[in-house]
């Protein structure tokens, strides 16, 4: 299972910003070494490195100066190349849909989604696509080593209950598309196999898995101001406010802090009290708050006392 992931660029969070929140941890591997990995732990996730569709490097430092950053064309080629060059016989894409998401409607998302499942499948790589909402922030964290310990907490067998969902309507894509029909990823998650796999894997990339995960020096609490039922807690909003509390950048270039982000005491559908803590904010520098909680204006509505609550499906559509 190699993964060749990217970082952050506004309030879409990065993979490998994520994880280089692991003391030692390593994004950048030679093909020999990314190959290494993967052979001997069975899974790899790291940059892609410069022999690996370098064309795709010029096409994307020009979408932006020729105002071409949302073609839905360029976006699918710009992630199917490098996912083809990798060599992998099956793929499954995780498109995101919603406020949190680069594609906001789920017309536009099933057009990204079926452009890439045709060019994965015009190169022999069977591909599939789940479209998944991210109206709503998935799971309880935003930010990088806030979302890496969330992800060890599913991985033990624990974790928010939509991260577990998720992962395994992923997991049981992937398993399919292999042949392996009869695995069961909750087993995996249960007996720890999973967990000893990513063990492995984060120490083959120079990782320590059993380090302390940098924490932010400062937090600060958003209580409900009002009784009743959660109704939205909007997830751009959200990704905007971990952003400017630092967990993201606005250029290429930025630094970010590895222990900023939002964690989430509450989700839609669950009933809060006025005053019940909603969301704490954490930052290296605390004269960010301001900027965070003035992106999350607006960002979250509590219906009446006892109001019915419709919850959505995280996964919206398959296209294969």
């Amino acid at each position: 299972m190699p993964q060749l992931s990217g970082r952050g660029l506004g309030h879409t969070g990065g993979t490998l910003d994520k994880l280089e929140s692991i003391p030692g941890w390593r994004a950048a591997l030679s093909n020999a070494e990314m190959l290494d990995v993967l052979r001997g732990t069975g899974a790899v996730i790291c940059a892609a490195g410069d022999g690996l569709a370098p064309a795709d490097k010029k096409l994307y430092a020009l979408r932006d100066v020729t105002g071409t950053v949302e073609a839905i064309p360029l976006i699918a080629s710009s992630i199917m190349s490098k996912k083809i060059a990798e060599g992998t016989g099956s793929l499954v894409l995780d498109v995101k849909v919603g406020t949190g998401a680069f594609m906001k409607t789920l017309e536009d998302a099933r057009e990204l989604a079926s452009t890439m499942v045709g060019l994965g499948t015009d190169h022999g790589v069977r591909t599939v696509a789940l479209l998944t909402d991210m109206s709503t922030p998935l799971g309880l964290t935003a930010g990088n080593a806030l979302e890496v310990r969330e992800s060890v907490e599913v991985l033990a067998g624990g974790g928010p209950a939509d991260v577990v969902e998720l992962t395994l309507a992923l997991a049981r894509e992937m398993l399919d598309a292999a042949g392996l029909r009869d695995a069961d990823p909750a087993k995996a998650l249960a007996d720890g196999s999973a967990m000893d796999v990513w063990r492995r894997m984060i120490a083959a990339q120079g990782g320590d898995p059993d380090a302390a995960l940098p924490v932010a020096r400062e937090q600060h609490v958003v209580n409900a101001s009002t009784s009743g039922v959660l109704e939205v807690l909007d997830a751009y909003a959200v990704g905007i406010a971990a952003w400017r509390l630092g967990a993201g950048r606005a250029r290429k270039e930025d630094v970010v802090q590895l222990g900023a982000g939002v964690e989430l005491h509450a989700k839609p559908g669950d009933s809060v009290v006025a005053g019940q803590p909603l969301m704490t904010l954490h930052t290296d520098t605390p004269e960010k708050f301001a900027y965070a909680l003035n992106a999350l204006d607006g960002a979250v509505l509590v219906g009446a006392p006892g109001a019915k609550f419709e919850p959505k499906p995280i996964v919206l559509d398959r296209i294969a």
